[in-house]
């Protein structure tokens, strides 16, 4: 599949493979859409941590700088957290919305890491990702 949510509906929907690795807002998703799919947080896991930046030189071809960073300071918003939580992402810590009742509907994490700490996404590129890596291992000694 080419992307997560294309991955989740080839493995809930039509059934292929035996296991489903993927970003937890996925599968809450799909739960929240009806499927029937259990899933484990492993331990150790990463962060998955989305940057966002303005680009000076776009915004100020376009005349967009205002509105842009508008939205930037938005996405930390009690109100835009709210939406992320209903579309499965986890509040982020100190947000308004870490409520029991929203924190109680993910798995604990018991050991949470960042790529930084794993090299950075070139190191792991390297070591999980690339021809040869820990990704073709797995799959070779299983005969896939």
């Amino acid at each position: 599949a080419k992307d997560a949510r294309e991955s989740t509906d080839a493995f809930s929907k039509q059934g292929q493979g035996d296991a489903l690795i993927n970003y937890e807002n996925e599968v809450i998703l799909a739960q929240q859409k009806g499927e029937k799919l259990e899933y484990v947080v492993p331990d150790p896991n990463v962060s998955i941590d989305i940057p966002i930046s303005v680009i000076d030189k776009n915004v100020d071809k376009h005349g967009t700088r205002e509105v842009a960073e508008a939205f930037v300071q938005y996405l930390y918003t009690p109100e835009a957290q709210a939406e992320f939580v209903k579309l499965g992402f986890r509040p982020l810590d100190g947000a308004p919305v870490k409520t029991k009742e929203n924190t109680d509907k993910y798995p604990a994490v018991k050991t949470l890491g960042t790529i930084q700490e794993y090299g950075g996404w070139s190191e792991a590129q390297k070591k999980f990702f690339d021809d040869g890596a820990v990704f073709d291992q797995v799959q070779a000694s299983i005969k896939r």
